[in-house]
């Protein structure tokens, strides 16, 4: 049987492919925070080339990417301290509350179970009993613990820790030589093919840009209002769960909810009635409707909408892949995913394969 060039073509990019799918399947477990701080670099080196052409050659590019990543480290570092708070605030309040939440919860429960016919006991006194062994937990049984599960899980431990050095190690070099892998990579692109690759890289660049830029003020835009929303409610721990809330919804869905248990476990803790149920239904309704409907499409940018099946599938497909870090990656992925996929179809569609 004889094959035309374009089929052996064909058939060895097929190869390759199939075989970079192995090769990627085999250094799964190694390869979460190279990617990581590669969509970092990709997303900081801008800033890093600003600083380095404000230097005009004065500043070093190392203190650049040295400036640029402390920045960057302890504005994440910010936010997870945001808990802190949050938790401080909620223990000692917890500990007042849910026996006199349990106790209405029971009160309510058992007149609705007997107008159907149920008859619930309920031993309340041995739940407080249970909650409260939790919630008085002090630091030096919690810190015992958590020593204890890192003893339990300690390769889980060392993992943590050992991304949480590899991938600032791995963003510095990417960032001072971020130029130099991007030229590399470029020549291994054949001639023919240069035009082409180009063309798609330029559009992936100013559809991931767009997206980053848009879904960074959305964040901001959204930490402001829930701030202010919860706040007009006169929920104490205002400020540190709205601006939780605005800046996880980077992750869809996940990052919302998360916003949304604290709001609504620190509101029924400080006012212990329905008014928590209202001020998360009026403030986190009207955030995303406003974030779904205003926001998003007028700062993110219609052109790289992905319908909320493709949402829920590219989180779900990523995280079986990477992980929790798959999660994170996954919408900017999909975002220059779906230049490819439009490319190829309107080579499908102009193709004799589709016309006949």
């Amino acid at each position: 049987m004889h094959f035309s060039t374009t089929q052996k073509r064909a058939a060895t990019w097929a190869a390759m492919g199939v075989g970079l799918l192995l090769l990627l399947s085999l250094l799964k477990p190694v390869l979460a925070p190279f990617v990581v701080a590669a969509v970092l670099a990709y997303a900081l080196t801008p800033m890093v080339n600003w600083l380095d052409d404000l230097g005009r050659g004065r500043l070093p590019r190392v203190a650049a990417v040295l400036i640029v990543e402390v920045v960057f480290l302890i504005a994440v570092l910010s936010l997870v301290t945001l808990l802190v708070p949050i938790l401080a605030k909620e223990l000692p309040l917890m500990r007042e509350q849910v026996p006199l939440l349990l106790d209405r919860l029971n009160d309510l429960i058992k007149p609705l179970a007997a107008q159907f016919g149920f008859k619930l006991m309920l031993d309340m006194g041995s739940l407080k009993t249970l909650v409260l062994k939790y919630l008085n937990t002090n630091a030096e049984d919690m810190a015992a613990s958590v020593l204890s599960s890192l003893k339990l899980g300690g390769s889980v431990a060392l993992a943590v820790l050992g991304n949480a050095v590899l991938i600032p190690v791995a963003l510095f070099y990417l960032l001072m030589d971020w130029n130099r892998f991007v030229s590399l990579f470029v020549e291994l692109v054949p001639p023919r093919l240069r035009e082409g690759y180009d063309s798609f890289v330029n559009e992936a660049d100013g559809v991931l840009g767009q997206y980053l830029r848009g879904q960074l003020l959305v964040m901001l835009l959204l930490a402001v209002f829930y701030s202010v929303g919860l706040a007009l409610f006169g929920l104490e721990l205002a400020v540190p769960i709205g601006i939780f809330t605005g800046l996880a919804v980077f992750v869809p869905y996940l990052g919302f909810g998360l916003g949304l248990v604290m709001a609504l476990v620190s509101g029924f803790l400080q006012f212990a009635s329905l008014k928590a149920l209202l001020m998360v239904a009026v403030v986190y309704g009207l955030g995303q409707f406003v974030e779904s409907f205003i926001l998003t499409p007028r700062l993110v940018g219609e052109r790289i909408g992905l319908h909320p099946l493709v949402v829920i599938f590219a989180l779900l497909a990523f995280g079986q892949v990477l992980g929790f870090v798959g999660v994170l990656i996954a919408l900017p992925a999909s975002a220059v995913l779906l230049v490819a996929i439009r490319r190829v179809r309107a080579g499908y569609l102009g193709s004799r394969l589709y016309t006949g």
